[in-house]
């Protein structure tokens, strides 16, 4: 194998393995590849550029916050070609389905909101201007024409801009239930109808100011809402897409490349260094080292030959493998986790936010008491024209405006708090849900510790020997090579004489340095014995073996979070696929009692749910696909940048630097938006209690209206800012 190059993207140096997989000779069109070093405009050039140079390709465009680049090509053009140019300049890339993907509703529903939001706004400024007019003293004629004008441009802009608070309050009450949006959408209509009904009859006053204004600042709370979402994808869509698409089978004693819908167990799969298993299965012929870190979030590579069962979404590192399917599709381990993420996403979905129970006992209240308004205006004065006014002002000056900025405010006030310290709020609730946590549970590779192995120290050994270790690393891009290799190069060490260089797969590098046979690699391959940690031995002909020890290292700041953590009296866990004896020493050394070892996928989620039977509230931070099912299980979960996409989409948090002592304070700033929440909540219920008697009484004019429903947005919107 060749030696491993660099991105020249400072921000993205990253060593890839190849991902080789091959498209079928009809396959051309567009093929999607997922990126996730990439992190900056240097890179997308770089990719873009690289990717355009190759033949029969007639575009490539990357994403940068997809992490995707998608590529024309007008010729069938083999993946794992796209694949090697990319690792060629440092870019970690994995092939992704297509046909599993969906277009970003998300963003098609975000540019709706803001321009119904800009034509709300655009709207009220010019009806606004034309009431200023009709509250200093126009009358008669003067007015009449002030109140067309302004239905004209309010009546149209308010139906087109208001339409999502009007498709939601229809979607429940045909199911006979009520949310918040269904006295916004009575108070908007009636405000209307009774300003069309009072403009004919040539009235006095008029609310078409209040209405649109009512929908601009509604809409306004909506949007900002939705910006806090607008990262969110499905976790277990990008499972899906994961799978590999395309497989080789042997059949007949000839290679073919097929669609992996088409596999059947008992199929024999050609599986090549660099290339991810599609199905679960069994090694029939070959030896390999596979990297099963998709699935238990370790990076060490793990020996197999003949009798290993290997399980899809696995990579293989070093030589070639035949594999008989024993599982395909639907019941492959892949799969069975991108299930259990849309059961564990399905489930957090039902959780009730502080706006939607807010919401439930709001919304009956403000109609009742506009009916009690209307009925009791009705037997009281018999007019039928004045009691309809009177009641829709009541509807009116209730509208939970202040409650719809209440909770988006703050969260979005909190979520530029914690973005200055590199944290990313996905979802609404996660705040209101990271108020209620008493356990944290850390993931350790990855998360708690780099995920990369580093030379412990150099053993006492001559320069000679050295330089032989260097020589051989550098011919693998094995990790423990890589590792080596770095820490060689950083003491200057030179290259030896070694020829016949040769990569045994799934045992070491070995070639000849004098006549001797010298090998690198594992301990029962030179000889050696070895039966703990991480390492590997360095033979040289008969002489004793030298052994290189290699550890993990804590990702920086892990120790100052655990001791905050611990000071607020919470519960720290460490659940790992890593074996006893690592999890032990890092659990030791960060003062943690409690951790589990060996750990599945499956047996993570399992863990976390038996936490909350247990009646603890779970934060889950992980990097991993390993992870991903539990982070969907938690009550709330955090992810670092660095994590594979699939465990970023399904966080509720990503922290975009390095650094775990970013997330300290982040409990502190998710206990201060809850009190301001239920400030704003009193804020606005204040409000009414001083607003709903006005307009009961028949004194809230067309002005009082408009001036509360703005004094109160305002105020809840400055409370908000209050969160440090």
């Amino acid at each position: 194998m060749s030696e491993t190059t660099f991105s020249a993207c400072p921000a993205c140096n990253a060593a890839p393995f190849a991902e080789q997989t091959a498209l079928g000779d009809d396959a051309h069109g567009n093929v999607v590849l997922t990126l996730p070093t990439i992190h900056c405009a240097a890179c997308i050039s770089a990719v873009e550029r690289t990717l355009s140079a190759m033949p029969n390709v007639t575009s490539a465009r990357v994403n940068l916050t997809l992490k995707r680049a998608t590529i024309e090509t007008d010729a069938a053009v083999p993946v794992e070609d796209f694949i090697k140019e990319l690792g060629a300049i440092g870019y970690e890339a994995h092939e992704l389905d297509p046909s599993l993907l969906m277009q970003s509703e998300m963003e098609r529903a975000a540019r709706k909101l803001l321009t119904r939001l800009a034509v709300s706004g655009f709207a009220m400024m010019n009806v606004m201007l034309l009431s200023v007019a009709v509250w200093s003293g126009a009358d008669g004629i003067t007015r009449d024409m002030f109140h067309w004008i302004s239905a004209m441009i309010a009546v149209p802009a308010t139906i087109y801009a208001a339409q999502p608070f009007f498709t939601s309050a229809w979607s429940v009450l045909r199911h006979r239930h009520l949310n918040m949006d269904v006295p916004i959408s009575l108070a908007i209509l009636l405000a209307l109808v009774t300003s069309l009904y009072e403009t004919t009859l040539s009235g006095e006053h008029a609310y078409f100011d209040a209405a649109i204004s009512l929908t601009f600042f509604l809409l306004a709370g909506r949007y900002l809402d939705h910006r806090t979402r607008s990262m969110a994808r499905s976790a277990a869509q990008e499972l899906s897409a994961l799978e590999v698409p395309r497989a080789i089978v042997r059949r007949d004693g000839r290679d073919e490349t097929v669609g992996v819908k088409s596999l059947v167990v008992g199929d024999i799969l050609v599986i090549r260094p660099g290339a991810r298993l599609p199905v679960d299965g069994d090694v029939i012929d070959g030896t390999s080292e596979v990297d099963r870190s998709i699935l238990t979030g370790e990076t060490r590579p793990e020996f197999v030959n003949i009798g290993h069962a290997l399980r899809a979404g696995e990579l293989n590192l070093t030589g070639p493998l035949l594999v008989r399917a024993t599982a395909v599709g639907q019941d492959t381990s892949l799969h069975q986790i991108s299930e259990l993420v849309a059961i564990a996403e399905s489930g957090r979905s039902k959780y009730t936010s502080i706006a939607d129970k807010a919401a439930s006992l709001y919304a009956p209240g403000v109609h009742i008491l506009s009916a009690i308004s209307f009925i009791g205006w009705f037997l009281y004065s018999g007019d039928l024209r004045m009691s309809l006014n009177i009641a829709s002002a009541v509807l009116i000056i209730t509208c939970p405006c202040a409650l719809g900025l209440a909770v988006p405010a703050v969260t979005t006030a909190a979520s530029g708090r914690l973005y200055k310290k590199g944290l990313l709020i996905k979802s609404a609730t996660a705040l209101e849900r990271i108020a209620q946590i008493d356990t944290v549970v850390f993931d350790k590779t990855g998360t708690l510790t780099n995920g990369t192995p580093r030379l412990v120290s150099l053993p006492n050994a001559q320069a000679t020997h050295l330089q032989i270790a260097a020589t051989l690393a550098s011919h693998s891009n094995h990790p423990l090579s890589r590792a080596l290799l770095s820490a060689l190069d950083a003491q200057g060490m030179s290259r030896a004489q070694v020829t016949d260089v040769n990569e045994v797969p799934g045992f070491g590098i070995e070639g000849r340095f004098d006549g001797m046979l010298v090998r690198l690699g594992r301990a029962e391959w030179v000889g050696a014995t070895h039966d703990q940690g991480t390492a590997t031995f360095l033979a040289i002909g008969d002489q004793t073996p030298i052994g290189f020890e290699f550890a993990d290292t804590l990702r920086l700041g892990a120790r100052d979070l655990i001791n905050e953590l611990k000071a607020q009296g919470l519960d720290v866990h460490i659940l790992s696929g890593d074996t006893e004896l690592a999890v032990k020493s890092v659990a030791q050394d960060l003062g943690i009692t409690t951790f589990a070892a060996g750990e599945t996928p499956i047996s993570k989620a399992a863990y976390i749910s038996s936490l909350h039977a247990s009646g603890k509230t779970v934060l889950m931070i992980g990097d991993g696909l390993n992870d991903t099912a539990a982070l969907t299980t938690a009550h709330v979960s955090i992810s670092p940048a660095s994590a594979l996409d699939a465990a970023r989409v399904a966080s509720d948090i990503v922290f975009l630097g390095a650094r775990l002592d970013q997330l300290v304070g982040v409990v502190g700033v998710a206990d201060q938006s809850q009190r301001r929440i239920k400030e704003n909540f009193q804020i606005a219920t204040l409000y009414n209690v001083v607003a709903v008697p006005i307009a009961i009484a028949g004194l809230a004019t067309p002005l009082i209206a408009a001036l509360a429903m703005s004094l109160s947005s305002i105020t809840v919107t400055l409370n908000a800012l209050r969160i440090k």
